[in-house]
Order: structure tokens, then sequence, then C-alpha cells
């Protein structure tokens, strides 16, 4: 399937627009080279505690590089890499010059989340059982929160969007 859009043309709060959640739950999408700009955060126990700058540092580093995803395309990924780190990637429109420059391709099983981060170890079960009924096994789990906390709670729905990698 090629990549749905990320998001609606749906903006009330002029900063997240209405992700585009119905073309991203339980689907298989491809990415083909997807390119992103990767940092980490830190975290205590998979909590993490400096997402606010590494996110504004991404941000900044894609604009100066004029390397900014159209509205209906822009995406970051979150991956746990222990309790303490997790891995932060913010796509981009072309390779960033002085940025950790990452490419992702491959199948990705999706499935679509609604709550609080709290949920997130559910949701990885839950995306585990999907990978399973679809007879796969997957190598890497991703996290796409689909808004900020302003604008989850303005919409009142705070979705995000699980990825799995998938094996072959």
């Amino acid at each position: 399937m090629i990549l749905p859009d990320t998001y609606t043309d749906v903006n009330e709060t002029g900063c997240c627009a209405i992700p585009n959640i119905d073309d991203w739950d339980e689907k298989v999408v491809e990415f083909d080279n997807k390119k992103f700009i990767r940092e980490y955060t830190k975290s205590v126990f998979f909590v993490p505690t400096n997402m606010d700058k590494v996110m504004r540092s991404l941000s900044e580093t894609a604009v100066s590089a004029g390397a900014i995803m159209p509205p209906d395309q822009a995406m970051i990924l979150s991956r746990d890499l222990s309790p303490f780190k997790a891995e932060q990637l913010y796509a981009v429109s072309k390779e960033v010059d002085g940025g950790d420059n990452v490419l992702l391709s491959g199948s990705f099983a999706t499935k679509v989340f609604e709550g609080d981060y709290k949920n997130a170890k559910s949701w990885h079960d839950e995306l585990a059982k999907y990978v399973t009924k679809l007879g796969k096994q997957s190598k890497e789990f991703y996290l796409f929160y689909t808004t900020c906390p302003k604008c989850a709670e303005h919409y009142g729905k705070n979705y995000t969007i699980g990825l799995a990698l998938l094996s072959d």
C-alpha cells in the first residue's frame, strides 16, 4: 500500500491538524527509503524527560535545512531503546547536512490507538497481536504520536499510530 496521508486538511488549532486515522488502522504500509533525522530523548523508566527540547531541535534543524514535509505527510516516530533512552525520528523531505540522517524501508503493520501515553505497553502488545494475526513477526516497534497535548485536548482525542517493522 502506498503511504497514506498522515493528516486531514482540518486544522482547528493552527498547530496539529486532525490525524488521518482511517487510512492507518490495521494496514500494512511500505516505506521505501523514507527520510528522517534522528535525535535521542532521555527517559526515566520509559517516561521521556527532555521531549520538548528534542522536538524543538528536530523541527529547527528541518526548517533551517528547508526539509520540512508537507503538512499531510508530517510524521515523528518514537522508539524506546531502553528504559532510559528513546529514538525520535522526524520525517524530512531531503537529506539534512549535518543531521543524523536515517532511511527507513520495509513493510510496517499499523494500528491506531486512542488514549494516554501510559497505555503504550498495552498498545505494543495489541500491535504484536495484530502482527501475529497477519502471520508475520516484527523486528521493531514505533509509535507516532499524532498531536501535541494541547491539540489532543482541543480535539478531545489523543490518537497514536503504532507501526511494527515486519520481518521477512
